[in-house]
């Protein structure tokens, strides 16, 4: 799976950007305000159809235009596109988002799959310390590249969490709660969640199983079970909440080291309270070479690796094993300096150089 051009217009701060990548490892260079994560971030929609932040679609339009456009062409001439617009009117602002695959409209859950990427930024090294929204997106981000299904889930369960919870909403606001209106919207999350909750937990019992060379870890799924039984459990609460209470979307994961140096035996502590900011670190690596090795399992093929600036946030330890994650597929590496890489690895790369914006 490799990504041979990407084209950006009115993207954040690229007005027209073209970039080509004809060699296994790309490095881009770039001062803090060249728009390197941007480029990220493009890629990243190329591969689920959405971004990687936790952002509206609509700031993605550079300022002062109303269209947005990310265009790539993948190894197999497919070419993928995300536009996003903006229509105004006196009543209000309207944002539109399309999918296309060789130019023809598809559904996010058509779209997403065709380029497959792992990304690697230092806002993953707060998986572990921060809240479960994190993890959360985590296995999102990855299971949504690479199996329908599980996107088909996610979206249509999204869609039915927000009917039921503006009935919920609506119940608490009028105190009259109409159990037909909740039938329809609570059969939906329940089926959907059973195939979110599969798949996540295959997911994590591959974790579990995967041998760790670099740092060795379990993770325990904590997950939230949606049943008839426990939507009645939570009926009265929320109403009160005017939220539904129960369900993937209150899913977390924690992240557990052994007190053995064999790993396996003894107790396990809680990394995200017991261990260091080092031992934080190499579990969120291993964890970035096992969704690599996830991938290609799955899908039969490499994804391509993204590592958007992460050199900074590393000791020269760290930054070794990362290269050592370099030339076994697509590699897109983004610095600020060139020569946090080793020349070795410049001299058999793509090298561009981005400018100040």
């Amino acid at each position: 799976m490799f990504l041979k051009s990407l084209s950006l217009q009115n993207f954040r701060n690229y007005d027209k950007s073209d970039f080509n990548f004809a060699k296994d490892i790309a490095v881009v260079i770039g001062k803090n305000t060249a728009g390197k994560t941007n480029l990220v971030e493009s890629i990243f929609y190329l591969s689920t159809g959405r971004g990687s932040k936790a952002e509206k679609d609509a700031d993605i339009i550079r300022f002062g235009e109303t269209t947005a456009r990310i265009s790539g062409e993948i190894e197999d001439k497919t070419e993928l596109s995300v536009v996003v617009s903006r229509e105004n009117s006196e009543e209000r602002e309207t944002i539109r988002k399309k999918h296309l695959v060789n130019g023809v409209a598809k559904r996010r859950a058509d779209f997403a799959g065709h380029l497959v990427c792992v990304l690697f930024s230092p806002e993953d090294l707060d998986i572990i310390t921060s809240g479960p929204s994190l993890r959360r997106r985590l296995l999102d981000d990855l299971l949504e590249q690479v199996d329908k299904d599980y996107r088909n889930a996610v979206i249509t369960y999204t869609k039915a969490l927000r009917q039921r919870n503006a009935l919920l909403d609506n119940a608490r606001e009028s105190g009259v709660r109409n159990e037909k209106l909740f039938e329809y919207w609570d059969n939906l999350l329940i089926d959907n969640a059973a195939v979110i909750t599969k798949k996540r937990e295959e997911f994590v019992q591959f974790i579990n199983d995967f041998s760790k060379e670099i740092f060795d870890f379990i993770v325990y799924y904590d997950k939230s079970i949606l049943s008839a039984a426990r939507l009645l459990q939570y009926k009265e609460a929320e109403v009160g909440a005017g939220v539904t209470l129960v369900g993937p979307h209150r899913d977390d994961l924690s992240f557990s080291m052994f007190n053995a140096p064999s790993g396996g035996q003894g107790t396990t502590h809680d990394i995200k309270t017991f261990g260091s900011r080092g031992q934080q670190r190499l579990t969120i690596l291993q964890l970035k070479i096992i969704q690599l090795a996830f991938i290609e399992k799955t899908i039969g093929q490499k994804p391509t690796l993204i590592l958007d600036d992460i050199f900074s946030e590393l000791d020269a330890g760290h930054i070794s094993l990362v290269l050592d994650m370099l030339g076994n597929q697509q590699s897109i590496v983004t610095t600020t300096h060139k020569e946090f890489i080793d020349p070795k690895i410049l001299k058999n790369a793509d090298v561009i150089e981005l400018k100040a914006r």
